[in-house]
């Protein structure tokens, strides 16, 4: 079933999402995965990748992930680690649209949602001047209104653990020098270990972007991503081992965690940690690589 085409507005779907949100966990996350991948979800014996991850979603709770979701406070974690000098320049972080400094904001900047996913949780402004003033103040008291009670539709627990959502600016980063846009490589660790990798560029926030898989040795995978077209003429980049291993010392600590950075001319550059890439409900062409990818995932023991 294709739910975004009987339910085509999102802010549609949230609202229902919202609705639903008495829903136990549970029986959510098992008919979300029936509608989303067309199959019963197994959480007895997982096999898949997709779902092993609703089985993490739902039974393991390491604390510290909590913190590592947040935009702002997964900084001071980076930085424990020894990789501070990755970290995009912090302009600030703000409470409120009301804390703002709007008009002595810097001429260019990136203004996210620190509790926030996706393209509707991110401003990017490369001109303040092209910029509409309150359209940007809307959408940061937009972000700040959201309850962090109310339990989201993907019902990934860190999100809703009475954390409020906060407005981060950071500097904003100009792409290398041979690519029109920022190239997000996003490194699927399992057990601090790289399994694969996402090269992601060409993205129009909130509707599109151009993705390709390799192995963790930057081989293309003849693996497609379903519903995007494909990223072509990514090369491995010069410094691709220090991007390797750097992705790997920011994952040790997870059995499973998503590690996104940047390569900006040699520079690498932090983006996020992400514990559930679409909720846990991606599909793959082939199917067999869902499968393939959950033998990578060892689950932990139940916590929670």
């Amino acid at each position: 079933m294709n739910y975004k085409k009987i339910f085509r507005s999102r802010s549609l779907r949230l609202g229902l999402l919202r609705l639903l949100s008495f829903v136990p966990d549970k029986p959510m996350v098992k008919l979300q995965y029936r509608i989303k991948m067309g199959r019963r979800l197994d959480l007895k014996n997982p096999r898949r990748l997709t779902e092993k991850m609703q089985w993490y979603k739902l039974y393991y709770r390491n604390p510290l992930m909590i913190r590592c979701v947040d935009k702002a406070d997964v900084r001071g974690y980076v930085e424990e680690k020894g990789l501070g000098h990755l970290l995009i320049p912090l302009i600030g972080v703000y409470d409120s649209a009301d804390e703002v400094d709007w008009e002595h904001l810097p001429d260019r900047f990136v203004m996210k949602d620190t509790l926030g996913g996706g393209g509707n949780s991110v401003e990017i402004v490369p001109d303040k001047s092209k910029a509409d003033p309150q359209d940007l103040r809307r959408a940061a008291e937009r972000w700040t209104k959201i309850n962090p009670r109310v339990r989201g539709g993907g019902r990934e627990w860190m999100y809703n653990h009475g954390k409020n959502h906060r407005i981060l600016f950071e500097e904003y980063i100009d792409p290398p020098k041979d690519s029109a846009s920022l190239i997000d490589y996003k490194f699927f660790c399992f057990g601090g270990k790289a399994a694969f990798v996402y090269a992601m560029g060409d993205r129009d926030v909130g509707s599109s972007v151009k993705v390709s898989l390799f192995d963790r040795d930057f081989n293309k995978l003849p693996v497609r991503r379903v519903g995007d077209a494909d990223f072509d003429g990514v090369r491995k980049p010069e410094n691709y081992e220090e991007l390797l291993a750097t992705a790997e010392k920011l994952s040790e600590d997870f059995p499973h965690v998503r590690v996104d950075l940047y390569d900006v001319d040699g520079r690498i550059l932090f983006g996020e940690l992400t514990f559930f890439n679409a909720s846990g409900y991606m599909q793959y062409d082939p199917d067999s690589f869902d499968l393939e990818m959950g033998e990578k995932f060892v689950l932990p023991d139940r916590m929670g």
